[in-house]
């Protein structure tokens, strides 16, 4: 039967029992003769709508000649909106008079802003010692609530030994010029050799301690403003010196901290085989004598080695290696002598 006959046989019976006489499926029926559906609507966008409350382009005009007026030019829009409301005059609301400024691009900061140059993020690195030293000060908590004594550091980065430091009762630039002084005569430092790298604490910064440095053909350096990964290898130290077990809660006086001190930086330099120098201690890396240390070392895993092979599944072992070079801040693609 044709599609012809089954739709004259709908309009007298209906579609379910017109479907049922011929044997037609309902859902073909309903496939061959739906309609397609009306398109649908394209949306126009919030901001393209018509508002029915919307200002019209006169009464826009008219706000902005009222603020633009020699009375009104120099007067907030919230101070002229208030102003007009007291003579029985309503234009719109405040947040109208600043939107349509806005819109004309005539709202923004009138006082001169000062413009911060970009700060630079130092990039140093130490190839031997005495080229990059840094330095910095902490607290010690003193005898009693609220005092404290300053513990002066200078550090060295490549071999990380303490070529310097210094115990007082305040922060001052010119205590810090008289320890960067004796420490440079200490370590023979020549002119142009010495880079020295700080954060910007008011001792750091001061102007003894920069013609010091001028004077003694030392570069400085400083950390960029709030950011204090610029000065790890201090603050490394100064995390090594309190989390040492006897370190005390507080000192009892200054010879106390002093004590304490001298008796840290002399097993800091001599003792402590510190992870970043191959487990060599500072002294070992700045004086020169680890390669002796090195192969007396690998000597004797050598030895282990014979004995036991079966022991060592990959590789012979070997002591880690020296440091070749030690950074502040890493450039993306060090060089190959930093690898």
């Amino acid at each position: 039967m044709t599609d012809t006959a089954i739709a004259e046989l709908v309009g007298c019976v209906g579609v379910r029992d017109a479907c049922q006489a011929v044997g037609a499926a309902q859902a073909s029926y309903y496939r061959r003769h739906r309609t397609s559906p009306p398109p649908a609507r394209v949306p126009i966008p919030h901001r393209d709508r018509h508002q029915p409350r919307a200002l019209s382009q006169a009464e826009r005009h008219a706000i902005l000649d009222v603020l633009h007026s020699d009375r009104f030019v120099d007067m907030a829009p919230a101070e002229v909106w208030a102003t007009l409301l007291d003579e029985g005059v309503y234009l719109g609301s405040i947040s109208t008079f600043y939107r349509l400024l806005r819109q004309a691009g005539e709202t923004r900061e009138r006082r001169r802003q000062a413009a911060h140059p970009a700060t630079v993020k130092p990039e140093l690195v130490a190839y031997q010692p005495n080229s990059v030293w840094s330095w910095d000060i902490t607290k010690l908590r003193g005898p009693a609530k609220w005092t404290y004594y300053y513990l002066y550091v200078i550090l060295d980065i490549f071999s990380r030994y303490v070529v310097g430091w210094m115990v007082a009762t305040r922060e001052s630039a010119a205590l810090a010029e008289v320890l960067i002084r004796q420490t440079c005569a200490k370590q023979g430092i020549g002119a142009d050799q010495l880079t020295i790298h700080a954060d910007r604490g008011s001792s750091m910064t001061s102007k003894p301690v920069a013609f010091l440095l001028a004077d003694l053909g030392v570069t400085q350096s400083h950390s960029r403003p709030h950011v204090s990964d610029d000065n790890p290898f201090s603050e490394s130290q100064f995390k090594t010196l309190k989390y040492r077990p006897d370190f005390p809660g507080h000192f009892d006086s200054i010879e106390a901290a002093r004590r304490h001190c001298q008796t840290f930086f002399a097993w800091y330099n001599d003792d402590h085989h510190h992870g970043g120098l191959g487990l060599h201690t500072p002294a070992d890396i700045h004086y020169g004598t680890a390669e002796a240390v090195r192969d007396k070392r690998a000597a004797v895993l050598t030895d282990a080695y014979r004995a036991h092979p079966e022991r060592f599944i990959r590789k012979p072992p070997e002591p880690p290696h020296l440091p070749t070079g030690s950074w502040i801040n890493p450039p993306d693609q060090p060089e190959e002598a930093t690898q």
